[in-house]
């Protein structure tokens, strides 16, 4: 029995956990539902195996502590941060806030005056919405090139090929918003915008989703059509014996001779035809 090299390896590998039910690493612990047909087409090839995947998702982070060692990390995400709301599914976008209102997760103040009150230091709210990506680790440059390819034709431009043949797939459709900002004397969560423009941001969020989900059956078709079934087309090839290449050749060059013939015959039949008319 032949020794499997490192990738064969490392796909069995992923393929066994992708399989298992235990949760994985990701925050939600499972894969999207709406990953699942494209990271089951991709793994179908040799050559490819899918490591990572998010469907889309919307998402409310309070950035953690900005301050280190008297340094401001203006704009990251800092220390102690935490996910206020996180949804995959397109369904719960529109009540979110209603939700966290409820559970006191928010105090509006509209009032504020913004450039008084806040600077580099405060821990900002930020409401986000992130498309598609996908990871994809193929067996060589080749292969990691003609994916690249296949992604950039569907839009996802900002996808790139990694170190050891990783592709990484991605669209820039983004959204990445600061809502508000977190209270370090009260430890309230402080909103600064109206409630109506988060239902704005939720309805372009909705789009959006919308515009992720037909690009990901995009680029599902691209890579059926270009890679899987091409492949496909090589194997039946393949299986062909020199004898039945050979007769395969030779029918094909006998149906066309046919449909020469054929042609002449009906081009004469019309010439008859003109004649006995005349």
């Amino acid at each position: 029995m032949s020794k499997q090299n490192a990738f064969d390896q490392k796909k069995q590998a992923i393929l066994k956990e992708i399989n298992s039910l235990q949760p994985d690493l990701s925050p939600k612990g499972t894969i999207d539902e709406l990953c699942l047909p494209i990271m089951r087409l991709i793994n179908s090839h040799i050559d490819m195996v899918t490591t990572s995947s998010c469907s889309g998702r919307l998402s409310v982070f309070a950035e953690g502590t900005k301050m280190i060692k008297g340094v401001t990390k203006v704009g990251g995400k800092g220390e102690g941060g935490r996910w206020l709301y996180v949804s995959h599914d397109y369904n719960k976008i529109s009540n979110w806030f209603l939700e966290a209102k409820k559970e006191n997760q928010f105090r509006v103040e509209s009032s504020i005056d913004i450039s008084s009150r806040l600077d580099g230091n405060n821990r900002y709210i930020l409401y986000k919405y992130e498309p598609f990506i996908l990871h994809v680790k193929c067996r060589d440059f080749a292969m990691a090139s003609k994916l690249y390819n296949v992604a950039m034709s569907c839009g996802f431009r900002e996808s790139g090929i990694g170190s050891n043949f990783l592709v990484g797939i991605r669209i820039n459709i983004k959204l990445d918003v600061p809502i508000g900002y977190v209270d370090e004397v009260k430890g309230d969560n402080v909103l600064f915008v109206d409630p109506k423009y988060i239902e704005l941001l939720d309805l372009l969020t909705l789009t959006k989703f919308e515009e992720n989900v037909k690009k990901m059956q995009d680029l599902y078709n691209k890579i059926e059509e270009e890679i899987i079934n091409e492949v496909k087309d090589i194997l039946i090839e393949r299986k062909l014996t020199k004898d039945e290449i050979r007769e395969k050749k030779i029918n094909e060059g006998l149906a066309r001779q046919r449909k020469i013939q054929e042609e002449r015959l009906n081009s004469l039949s019309s010439e008859t035809e003109k004649i006995s008319i005349k």
